[in-house]
């Protein structure tokens, strides 16, 4: 086994870790540092705290951001889909129609559940 074959890994792991830990480096060596009570206050969206941070939230909340995960799948999905669409040929197409058929079936589903209002 040659090492030699293992140096560009090596060399793109060693750029990685310099590109992400350098300018975290250099902030902390070359910006000013003065902390005062309102930089170091916990807050959350700006303005300050008042309730536990344990309470309940609403369920919409959890559902909007399964359906963001679910149609961000469906992106994931359909763009190697269309970049190799020519390879997979009339088989791929109707098995990607029938995917998007299923995830427009949901999405309407959910619309008619009102899981997208927001009143």
């Amino acid at each position: 086994m040659n090492l030699e074959n293992y140096l560009p890994i090596l060399l793109f792991i060693f750029v990685g870790i310099l590109v992400g830990v350098a300018p975290q480096v250099l902030g902390r060596l070359m910006a000013p540092y003065r902390p005062d009570s309102a930089k170091t206050s916990a807050y959350e969206c700006g303005f300050e705290a008042f309730e536990d941070a344990r309470m309940k939230f609403d369920v919409r909340y959890y559902l909007v951001a399964i359906l963001f995960i679910l149609f961000d799948l469906e992106v994931a999905f359909l763009v190697p889909w269309a970049v190799a669409m020519r390879d997979v040929g009339m088989l791929g197409f109707w098995a990607m129609m029938i995917f998007l058929a299923v995830l427009t079936i949901g999405l309407i589903f959910e619309w008619k559940k009102g899981a997208l209002d927001w009143e």
